[in-house]
């Protein structure tokens, strides 16, 4: 499914260039995974690593902000990472701390926080040298594979060992059989926190996370009573701000119902106060241990 997917948003490309994770492993392994198939066609090559779920405005500032990170990358064995400049102090987000007194367009990471209280992100905010970390990635293919040797040495090993088989007819078989075994490890983790060459730039295109209800939401279009709806047929009484959301074409009732996100997918439906959104993840993790099945 996803294959096929791709290939439709993403005509110009063909099927070789796409990796099928057969296995959910975060981000590290597929990430080396094409970093060896990339250097293996091109070993100058620069890599951009981008989350498929965000929406970008400017696309030309987007552009111009991956250029300026890859004539660095080019020049330097550095790691690159576009932050975001905070707008509230959201706990949602990882943020990246730099340098404030370095006035450089690419400032050296100081270090990566985790997703913090609200306290502490007004904090953050407040001090001016934070940015949220948005998981765009930018480097050399050698750079990147490099890393790996020092911080994920087995994750380095395993994949090493398929290099051969990389880019022919092989390589499916290959990571069919080996993939599964890599640490279940996210690049952030596994190798930026720990590397001493990571660097990062300030985006200055507009940003949003739409891998959030909320953030949907807020680009969706809306009725006159602040609703947005996807695929459902809807009969909305004295109801408003809400996120309605359906797999397929169903008829959605709602009566009185205010600022709630309402999904239903084939095995799950899901009432949630938008307020408390920050929360579902929390709550359907707990959902997932109790009834054995990962949901949403």
């Amino acid at each position: 499914m996803y294959l096929e997917i791709t290939l439709k948003q993403l005509p110009e490309i063909s099927e070789k260039q796409v990796v099928l994770e057969p296995a959910m492993r975060n981000t590290a392994p597929c990430i080396l995974l094409s970093a060896l198939k990339i250097k293996k066609e091109n070993p100058n090559a620069l890599m951009l690593v981008a989350p498929s779920d965000h929406w970008i405005e400017d696309e030309n500032a987007f552009a111009k902000d991956v250029q300026a990170c890859f004539d660095a990358a080019q020049r330097e064995n550095i790691l690159l990472t576009l932050g975001i400049e905070p707008t509230f102090p959201n706990t949602g987000y990882g943020y990246i701390e730099n340098d404030k007194n370095d006035i450089s367009e690419i400032k050296k990471v100081k270090q990566f926080r985790e997703k913090p209280d609200y306290e502490t992100a007004k904090k953050f905010l407040a001090a001016g040298n934070f940015l949220w970390n948005a998981g765009i990635f930018i480097w050399s293919a050698k750079s990147i594979i490099v890393s790996f040797p020092k911080h994920l040495t087995g994750m380095n090993s395993l994949f090493s060992k398929g290099i051969t088989f990389l880019n022919t007819s092989e390589e499916k078989k290959f990571i069919e059989i080996n993939y599964a075994e890599a640490e279940n490890i996210s690049i952030d983790y596994g190798i930026l926190e720990k590397a001493d060459n990571v660097f990062v730039k300030k985006a200055t295109f507009d940003w949003n996370d739409l891998g959030t209800w909320g953030a949907l939401y807020d680009k969706l279009e809306k009725d006159k009573n602040n609703n947005s709806v996807v695929n459902a047929d809807t009969y909305l009484k004295d109801s408003k701000n809400n996120m309605v959301f359906t797999n397929t074409k169903k008829l959605v009732v709602l009566d009185g119902i205010e600022d709630y996100i309402v999904v239903d997918k084939e095995d799950v439906l899901l009432l949630f106060p938008k307020k408390k959104e920050q929360e579902i993840k929390e709550l359907l993790k707990a959902v997932s241990t109790k009834f054995g099945k990962k949901y949403l």
